[in-house]
């Protein structure tokens, strides 16, 4: 095992970070001259992703239930790496919790033969020559600050969604990706379904008339009992998991009806905390907003105005920000309207069908991942799309699923079907919805400043402060 796996970098090592910054400053140099190039030694590999003994090599970064269910000890083969290893080979497995890298490195013994390193900090994995992708399943205040770190190490990468907590963290990812040229690849798989991309055809081929309005319902986020101070459990490191956002307590409380049977600050109830997430507005959010964005035509641009006609939190707020810290605290109910220059409006909702409305001036559909319906939709029968309308949705490239578009993409270096650039915007909504739920107000935005108009308060929001030592490197 080499010296770089069997050494545990540290979060204050002086040296280790002056050598890592020092690395990536002329690693940023090397690729402002040309990023295609740092992919050029392992193209070779690359391009044989179907091939047994010629594919990329895969860092897991958090392997929770997202990557792989198995890994938190449930009997599940749900999450994206069942898929992932399909075309590339995960060699080393990083998590903040002990017992979940250790059976995440099991099951890729099980997967390849061969037991993936087990690492608990990231950056052990950037080093690495032998990386080609780092894929990010970390909870979504990480995601900004290792897609970027990996970035600039040379590495493609596949990020959940959403890919940031903020606007700001979205910006550095656009001008990141921008200037490395990395293959990047958001999780919001939607964007490689059947049925999502039939709809985002109808569209264009004037199948509703003038589009008017989407309606993205995308469910109520729950709500907890206080919970008290409890004791990490054992073989998490609380403070790598909590990483750059301030820190604080760990509590926990036993009786939840989900996959940690517990309600709690950490695993996989992180998302019900404004500190670590967006609640559903960037969980179930991020999906349905990016496609209503996508059918909009307004990928390029973001709103104009945030209008929360009604929101609910379990908490109470003062100055945007929860009271009570033992408490979920993101909105549990909620209506919120968005406006774009051109008149069009998108609405976010937590009830209704889940799923999104399109309406035009000459009908409407409705899609989600277990139907697509709609008068436009009926006709299909008589009157088909023309030859190659999905193809044409998806980037005149072959329909795929999700994780080859990825490889595929990473391959031809190609721009991927969810690509950076046009999540940013599309979460830029989301997060926009959820400052003005937070402060209970409309909120003026300047799409192309990318700045709240009239409002400092509002504007303090896009960014937040890191901690100490967790700072992103740009």
């Amino acid at each position: 095992m080499s010296q770089i796996l069997v050494v545990i970098v540290t979060w204050k090592e002086n040296m280790t970070d002056l050598k890592s910054m020092n690395r990536r400053r002329m690693l940023r140099t090397t690729l402002a001259w040309g990023g295609a190039a740092v992919f050029a030694s392992r193209t070779d590999r690359a391009q044989g992703f179907m091939a047994a003994n010629d594919r990329p090599q895969v860092a897991a970064v958090g392997t929770g239930s997202r990557w792989c269910q198995k890994a938190t000890g449930i009997d599940r083969p749900y999450g994206s790496a069942p898929d992932m290893r399909k075309y590339g080979d995960y060699v080393v497995v990083c998590d903040a919790d002990e017992n979940r890298r250790s059976l995440a490195s099991m099951l890729t013994k099980g997967w390849t033969g061969t037991a993936a390193d087990s690492v608990a900090d990231y950056r052990a994995i950037l080093d690495r020559d032998d990386i080609d992708i780092v894929h990010i399943s970390t909870p979504d205040h990480w995601h900004a600050k290792i897609a970027i770190e990996a970035m600039l190490a040379g590495k493609d990468v596949y990020c959940e969604k959403p890919m940031t907590l903020t606007i700001d963290e979205g910006k550095k990812m656009v001008d990141v990706c921008r200037q490395t040229e990395r293959i990047v690849q958001i999780g919001t798989q939607q964007r490689s379904n059947p049925k999502f991309i039939q709809a985002l055809a109808l569209i264009p081929d004037g199948r509703i008339g003038t589009l008017q309005k989407a309606t993205c319902s995308v469910g109520g986020a729950p709500t907890s009992p206080m919970l008290p101070k409890a004791d990490v459990p054992q073989g998490l490191d609380w403070d790598k998991w909590q990483g750059p956002v301030p820190g604080s307590d760990f509590r926990s409380l036993a009786g939840n009806k989900n996959e940690t049977s517990s309600w709690s600050r950490g695993h996989y109830e992180f998302r019900w905390w404004y500190e670590y997430s967006g609640g559903k507005l960037t969980d179930w959010g991020a999906h349905h907003v990016d496609i209503a964005t996508w059918g909009l035509g307004n990928t390029k641009m973001g709103p104009i105005s945030v209008n929360p006609i009604s929101v609910k939190h379990p908490v109470s707020f003062k100055d945007g920000y929860p009271t009570d810290n033992t408490q979920y605290n993101t909105a549990t109910e909620f209506q919120i309207q968005a406006t774009f220059d051109d008149g069009i409006e998108l609405e976010i909702r937590h009830d209704g069908d889940n799923g999104i409305l399109f309406e035009g001036s000459d009908g409407r559909i409705f899609v989600n991942r277990g139907r697509l319906t709609g008068k436009a939709v009926e006709d299909l029968k008589s009157n088909p799309l023309p030859d190659r309308a999905l193809e044409k949705v998806y980037k005149n490239r072959p329909l795929v699923d999700h994780f080859r578009n990825f490889f595929e993409a990473a391959t031809d270096r190609k721009e991927p079907i969810s690509d950076v650039f046009s999540h940013h915007r599309a979460l830029s909504t989301c997060h926009l919805a959820g400052i003005a739920a937070r402060l209970g107000r409309e909120i003026k935005w300047d799409p192309k400043k990318e700045q709240v108009v009239g409002d400092d308060q509002a504007q303090s929001f896009i960014a937040r402060d890191y901690r100490d030592g967790f700072e992103i490197e740009t």
